[in-house]
This record gives structure tokens, C-alpha cells and sequence, in this order.
């Protein structure tokens, strides 16, 4: 049986596949959009008269809605269904009957006690793939307990390793928490449907939040294999490489990565201080990273004479990777990200731009325009066509 036909953009890779999505706020919601922004249908199912929590979230829009889920929920279609209600529970299994995956990030056990657990699924609907995304997995002792990004963060040990020393707990600036794993998630679906090629069988994909970032944690649980002791913060340094770091000059910071000895020795010419590589110091990497204060001092002594964009076009012209310390207007504004097309405009979104899944192919480049933001409830009549055996038009 192959993959349904939706109404969706044709040239996207998982054009054909019809996702049902439960979810709401962000880890399965932003899972979807990267499902959606592949080419799939996503039909979001909300509760009556509320919707997803996060049409409240604030900032609104100029247009009145949550520019949040707009960023997040664009091209989606909702439909507004009560599960507890016989009437709407009846639409919502014929949708299932139509469906190649269902998203939901319930804690463990509500989507059983709303009928549809994974072995009804798997029984009723033996090629679906249910994909939960919750704080802790589908088993454990922490399973029922609730959880959001600071909580997942502070827990598997990443904000141990996030801020400068000495200073407070510190939360990444993005919610990577839920964003790793949507990220996990939406890899996860994708497998279990080209397994599902190969058996006719759907799967259960189990996605744990926590888990997620254990998993992102790709330098530190090597760290404390190695010393026996938990790493610590480190700031914007690199505990594996140096110089590797946020460095001032007279007008501001720049960020510079050059860990190898033939980057390092590059950068010392850039700097006028080609005795650098020589310097019993700074020979080789291990004795770097030993050293990395006296490092910086020396690289701050000679890049605080000139401002950032002098050393930025010395250096880029060097070979040696480095950048602007850009804050969120300026990275809009970088002529990098403008000519890629990665920030295009939410149609109907009052000028609103919001990220693309940033996954570019040969022969389907980023859209112009991202597709609309759904009203609550927006396409009912279409839903309850296709529901019923229609075209999806």
C-alpha cells in the first residue's frame, strides 16, 4: 500500500505522506514543521476553543496571532477535535485511517487512556508509525514525570557545562531541549518509514527529551570518561582546542576557531606574532589548551589595536575560520543568510519571517514565501472530506 496523496508542495520529498499531529508547543510541533517543510501533509488536531497553548504565546503577531506558533506551525492544517467526545473521536479514526504517522507529546499513558495507545494503533492500524515525544520516554521511573526544556537541561547535565565559570546556572538561549528532540524525532519517523518499505509494519518511535541532550552532550561525557571529573562551564572556549574562543578587539568581539597547528601558526601571521608556534607555551595543541589564558592574553594584546572588521577580512583572507559575535538582528541582516533565502517571509504573516528546515536539495531550492499560519479550526470541512474516503484536495 503506498504513501496517500496530500495537498501539499510535490516537490518535496515526503510529498505523499499524511502526518497527524497531537502535539503542541514545541518538541512535536516543531517536529511536524520539519515533516511539513519535507513535503508532507500535517493535519494538527487541537482541542475545541482553546487550540494549541501556544497561539497565547507571546509576542503576537502584527496580525493578531502568536508570531511563536507562527514561526512553528506555518502550512499546517488544523482541524478541532475533542477526544473524549464519541462524535469527534469518530473523525479522528477515520483520519487515522488515512495517516502514515501520528505525533504526539503527551506524558506516557494519556494516549492510552484516550483509547489510541500504541498496541490499539498497532492493531487497528498496522502500518501507522506513532512517534511520542515526552520528557523521560515511554518507560523508566521518571516516565510520568513532567518536564520542559530548563528541566531536561539542568537534568542530563547541559547547563553544568553551559555559562562562563563562577557564574550562576546558566540555560542555552534557544530551547534545545525540545528542539533536539524534534530534531531526533522527525530522523526517527523517517526511518520507520523506509522500514516500513521493506516489512508493511509501522513502529513506535520513543523520543525522551532527556535522552536528547545526554545525546548532545558530545564532548563532555568523553571529558569525564577520560579525567574522572565532571567538566565544567568554559564560556565560549572549546575544552578540546585552542585558541578556540570569544576574543575582544577595540570595537567589540569576534569569535575565532583556529585549534590545529597549521591554523594557530596561520593565525600568528595574521597577528604579526609568527613567534607564537615557537613559544614553549604554545608548541603543540595539548600545551594550547593547557594554557589557553595565557593564549587569549597574548591574541587580545595584538587584536585589541584594530577594530573587527580589520581582523575579520585579515583573517578570512588567512584561511583562519572566525566570525562576528552578531546578535539576532544582525544575523538577519547578514548577507550570508539573505542570499540563501533561509529567513523567507510567513505569507499572510504581516511581514513576519520565520526559519526554513534549513535542508537544501539539488532540485527543490528554499521556498520564496513559507505557506500560512492555520486558523483554529481553519480547515474542518476539507478535513472531514478527506476523513471520509475524498480526494485530498
Amino acid at each position: 500500500m503506498e504513501a496517500r496523496t496530500p495537498a501539499t508542495d510535490a516537490a518535496g520529498p515526503l510529498h505523499g505522506f499524511v502526518v497527524l499531529d497531537l502535539s503542541r508547543v514545541l518538541s512535536g510541533p516543531y517536529c511536524t514543521m520539519m515533516l511539513r517543510d519535507l513535503g508532507a501533509r500535517v493535519i494538527k488536531v487541537e482541542q475545541p476553543g482553546t487550540g494549541d497553548e501556544a497561539r497565547q504565546f507571546l509576542p503576537m503577531g502584527p496580525v493578531g496571532d502568536s508570531a511563536y506558533f507562527a514561526a512553528i506551525n506555518r502550512g499546517k492544517e488544523s482541524i478541532a477535535l475533542d477526544l473524549k467526545v464519541s462524535c469527534d473521536r469518530g473523525v479522528f479514526e477515520q483520519l487515522l485511517a488515512r495517516a502514515d504517522v501520528l505525533v504526539e507529546n503527551y506524558r506516557p499513558g494519556v494516549l492510552e487512556k484516550l483509547g489510541f495507545g500504541y498496541e490499539w494503533l498497532r492493531e487497528h492500524h498496522p502500518r501507522l508509525v506513532l512517534a511520542s515525544i515526552s520528557g523521560f520516554g515511554q518507560t523508566g521511573p521518571y516516565r510520568e514525570r513532567a518536564a520542559y526544556d530548563v528541566v531536561v537541561q539542568a537534568m542530563s547535565g547541559m547547563m553544568s557545562v553551559t555559562g562562563h565559570p563562577g557564574g550562576p546556572p546558566t540555560r542555552a538561549g534557544s530551547s534545545i531541549g525540545d528542539i533536539g528532540a524534534a530534531m531526533f524525532a522527525c530522523n526517527g519517523i523517517q526511518a520507520a518509514l523506509l522500514q516500513r518499505t521493506r516489512t508493511g509494519c509501522g513502529s513506535h518511535v520513543d523520543v525522551s527529551m532527556f535522552e536528547s541532550q545526554i545525546a548532545m552532550l558530545e564532548s563532555a561525557i568523553p571529558q569525564l570518561w577520560c579525567t574522572g571529573t565532571s567538566p565544567g562551564p568554559t564560556g565560549a572556549r572549546h575544552t578540546g582546542a585552542a585558541p578556540f574562543d570569544a576574543f575582544h578587539a577595540a570595537d567589540g568581539h569576534l569569535v575565532i576557531a583556529a585549534g590545529s597547528d597549521h591554523l594557530f601558526a596561520a593565525l600568528a601571521e595574521v597577528l604579526g606574532r609568527t613567534g607564537l608556534p615557537q613559544d614553549a607555551r604554545f608548541s603543540q595543541r595539548a600545551l594550547r589548551v593547557a594554557n589557553h589564558a595565557a593564549l587569549k592574553r597574548e591574541i587580545e594584546d595584538v587584536l585589541e589595536t584594530a577594530p573587527v572588521a580589520h581582523w575579520l577580512a585579515r583573517l578570512d583572507t588567512a584561511g583562519v575560520p572566525a566570525g562576528p559575535l552578531n546578535d539576532v538582528a544582525a544575523m538577519m541582516a547578514d548577507p550570508q543568510v539573505q542570499s540563501r533565502g533561509a529567513l523567507p517571509f510567513i505569507a499572510d504573516g504581516g511581514g513576519q519571517r520565520a526559519a526554513v528546515t534549513p535542508i537544501l536539495f539539488s532540485d527543490r531550492p528554499y521556498p520564496k514565501k513559507l505557506p500560512p499560519v492555520p486558523r483554529l479550526d481553519q480547515h474542518r470541512e476539507t478535513l472531514l472530506h478527506f476523513a471520509r474516503g475524498g480526494d485530498p484536495a
